[in-house]
């Protein structure tokens, strides 16, 4: 079938929306009529280079839609059923599936590759040249295939636009908070970066009872926002020094848990420093793939008895993280809805990208 993609084929072109052809799902694959997509910044690192991948490739990783067709084999879900599409599939069988680590999964290999689990490809261009799909979902698209297991049922009640978000952004924040760093009751925070996957982080802090929430951007309105979603505290860090900043906030001890959430080398040192002793920081962002280096002291690593941690997927099973988050949504204890700041046409992917770096959005979602 011929279907509308947002396809990226070369490093610093512009995304490129056109029509395409879409195979039938294969073996254990379903075709899913997406109706909504968010836009997160990992996609951006494909079109600046920073993060390698099979070109051309269409792109988006967050999304959620409805079953439209089910190829052989297909156990997990049927046509009419609503979905959220994870950016890492998850096999239930490799040895991090089985040890309840399935962000880990050895189908994460594949995401960056281009073709699908089988090694073939779904989206062809119009002149026959095979398209690599991102995280082997590609949600830029109108309709799209993908495994089994990298689709997650969800109760049809649930509105596809606020349940796309959970797909990466909420679940990535929330979960690195809840999950990875395990904050403790009464304990202070600092969240450096709050937009689509910060913000996630301050709602996780104020679900683990952090009695200081601090949230700190170079932009104004997404400190607003922080503060709407349960921050305590900010800082501007064009105006005011981060790591003295915090600090004096915090009566010369530094915060007990802290987040990156920009994915910079820089901005990971700097969470570092304002980390108290016995102190942990917890890496969220993704960095360009070329850095080695982090600017942290190792003398003060271990003296000060600190713990600096990577997280993905926000170190959860996203099949039994996704059902619970959105739960959470339903009894009122996660904002879905205020994410929102704007909404697009598949046709105004550039722009939707455009206002997520210019810091407009908490988060962009495109509607189909």
């Amino acid at each position: 079938m011929k279907t509308k993609a947002a396809i990226l084929y070369a490093p610093g072109e512009t995304i490129r929306v056109e029509e395409v052809e879409l195979d039938e799902p294969k073996h254990l694959e379903v075709r899913v009529k997406m109706a909504a997509a968010g836009i997160c910044h990992s996609d951006w690192h494909l079109v600046t280079g920073d993060m390698p991948a099979g070109l051309p490739m269409a792109l988006g990783h967050e999304g959620a839609g409805v079953v439209e067709s089910v190829g052989a084999g297909v156990t997990k879900v049927k046509p009419g059923d609503h979905v959220v599409l994870t950016f890492i599939p998850s096999c239930g069988q490799c040895r991090w599936c089985i040890n309840g680590m399935a962000q880990l999964c050895d189908l994460g290999a594949l995401i960056l590759a281009g073709p699908q689990v089988d090694g073939t490809y779904r989206f062809h261009s119009k002149d026959g040249q095979d398209i690599g799909q991102m995280c082997v979902i590609s949600t830029f698209a109108e309709y799209t295939v993908a495994h089994q297991d990298s689709v997650c049922k969800i109760d049809n009640s649930y509105p596809l636009d606020k349940a796309c978000l959970v797909g990466c952004g909420v679940a990535t924040g929330y979960g690195a908070v809840t999950n990875r760093a395990k904050v403790t009751p009464g304990s202070t925070v600092l969240v450096l970066g709050v937009g689509g996957i910060g913000i996630n982080a301050v709602q996780g802090a104020v679900a683990s009872s952090a009695s200081m929430i601090i949230a700190a951007d170079i932009y104004d309105n997404k400190l607003e926002w922080a503060r709407q979603f349960g921050a305590t505290h900010t800082i501007n860090t064009q105006k005011d020094d981060l790591v003295s900043k915090v600090f004096e906030m915090t009566e010369g001890v530094g915060v007990d848990f802290s987040f990156e959430a920009i994915g910079t080398p820089a901005t990971v040192g700097q969470a570092f420093a304002a980390t108290g002793k016995g102190g942990v920081t917890v890496a969220i962002g993704v960095n360009p793939a070329a850095a080695e280096t982090i600017p942290i002291s190792p003398f003060v690593l271990t003296l000060y008895q600190k713990s600096l941690l990577g997280t993905l997927y926000g170190t959860t099973n996203p099949q039994t993280e996704i059902p619970k988050l959105l739960n959470m949504y339903k009894v009122g204890k996660l904002k879905l809805d205020e994410l929102i700041t704007k909404t697009y046409k598949l046709e105004e992917v550039n722009e939707a990208y455009a206002d997520m770096i210019a810091g407009k959005n908490l988060r962009g979602v495109i509607m189909f």
